[in-house]
């Protein structure tokens, strides 16, 4: 069962990115975003863009980790947009850091290290993204987990 639905998960991004390159692209939304993010962790997501290449993003979503739990992050990202181009379009991979709280039993806190897509729509202001982000975390106990997502959200200018 676990393979199917893996195998299912796999076909769904891959028509995700063919998706993506048949759609016109924008260069930069500005102002605040808001949106949904679904995956590890599933809630409601926000970015602030600070200039052309910097923004600050985060969410306020549910864990469906080892242990179910309120999850809030928020990430300092950096974004290149000359790495990736699809039918001369740029799609800024992001990297940056921030922080993860979970509430739950025995509080979580760590640091992301997000690694991502990013891809923006021509005819309405809202973005497409898919990240994986490590995380280390540092309290109550020091470990790894990884946190896996996919998401869109709409520009108020």
């Amino acid at each position: 069962m676990n393979q199917i639905l893996k195998n299912g998960l796999k076909k769904k991004w891959i028509v995700l990115f063919l998706l993506l390159g048949h759609l016109p692209a924008i260069s930069q939304p500005k102002g605040l975003g808001l949106g949904v993010i679904i995956g590890e962790p599933t809630g409601i997501s926000f970015k602030k863009w600070m200039n052309k290449s910097q923004a600050i993003d985060g969410a306020l979503a549910w864990s469906f980790g080892d242990k179910d739990a309120v999850h809030l992050h928020a990430d300092y990202l950096f974004h290149n947009r000359r790495l990736l181009h699809i039918d001369q379009h740029s799609i800024p991979f992001y990297y940056g850091v921030g922080g993860r709280f979970r509430f739950e039993d025995n509080n979580t806190f760590g640091i992301r290290f997000p690694l991502g897509l990013t891809f923006f729509l021509v005819e309405v202001p809202i973005d497409l993204f898919v990240e994986i982000v490590p995380i280390m975390n540092l309290a109550p106990e020091t470990d790894l987990d990884l946190n896996v997502a996919i998401g869109a959200r709409y520009y108020f200018h």
